[in-house]
């Protein structure tokens, strides 16, 4: 029978006076909480114990313990159906996390007047390794309804922002990145090429834009603009999510709009473009 992994304490080589132990290969508590909490943020619904038992690779007895700590902690929740899902606990964490993160706190405001001004869902964006993530969203005032929602997670290739997010990093990063995360989008027209992705993502980041159409979601299109620090580093973008006809509007211009909202947020951080002075 599989007895359940326990949280090791932590202890530095330097506690002990005899020569440490080779260390075994194995996954700590730890990591296997992060791997439940990992898998629910990816699946975006509620699982049974069996389900990320089999999702993570690990012993069901090991993931039963882990989720039954958790659960009494309110990391994690169980329904009466016996599903796991993320608990009460993690959002308090990301309140506080969200408060204290400064480019949120500029971002926010500008998101709520760009919507007000187009009259479309707007987004700040984020990257979370090989994934784009959504930070922050304001819906529109239309019809157009977006699936995508705070915490949601895309493959770099397939959005405009996920471009713009590592299009300040050198070429050869960038082919590792995309030789290791590109993916087929659902419509079959996001690139996958890493080679055209490094070069398109530059481009993006030294335009200052960055538009996909029909690449993630038919007839839906994003326009998105860097967010950048002194040094040229994209940390965030600001996105407009529209109708695919829509992407070269001129009343209102979206494209203007969405320019001026990044550069509203560099500014109100005391951040300025690589060539102003």
């Amino acid at each position: 029978m599989n007895r359940p992994e326990r949280l090791e304490p932590i202890v530095s080589d330097t506690d002990s006076n005899t020569d440490p132990a080779p260390r075994r290969s194995r996954t700590s508590g730890i990591d296997r909480a992060l791997q439940i909490f990992d898998h629910l943020q990816r699946v975006e619904q509620a699982s049974t114990a069996y389900e990320i038992a089999r999702a993570v690779g690990a012993p069901l007895s090991t993931i039963y313990s882990i989720i039954d700590d958790l659960v009494a902690k309110d990391l994690l929740d169980r329904d009466d159906n016996g599903l796991i899902w993320l608990g009460q606990r993690l959002y308090h964490y990301g309140l506080s996390y969200a408060r204290s993160l400064d480019l949120l706190s500029a971002a926010t405001p500008e998101m709520h007047e760009l919507a007000r001004q187009s009259g479309e869902t707007v987004q700040v964006c984020g990257r979370d390794q090989d994934m784009m993530v959504v930070l922050a969203m304001e819906d529109g005032t239309g019809q157009f309804n977006v699936s995508s929602r705070i915490g949601s997670r895309s493959p770099l290739n397939w959005t405009a922002s996920g471009r713009l997010l590592v299009g300040h990093l050198p070429e050869d990063e960038l082919l590792t990145i995309f030789g290791r995360s590109a993916r087929v989008s659902p419509t079959g027209r996001a690139e996958t090429d890493p080679r055209v992705l490094a070069a398109n993502a530059h481009e993006a980041l030294a335009q200052g834009l960055s538009i996909q159409a029909g690449e993630s979601d038919f007839a839906v299109a994003c326009i998105a603009a860097p967010v950048l620090d002194r040094s040229g580093r994209c940390h965030a973008t600001m996105s407009i999510v529209v109708p695919e006809h829509k992407v070269h509007q001129q009343n209102p211009d979206l494209i203007a709009l969405v320019r001026d909202a990044a550069r509203r947020v560099e500014s109100r951080l005391g951040w300025t473009r690589p060539t102003e002075n």
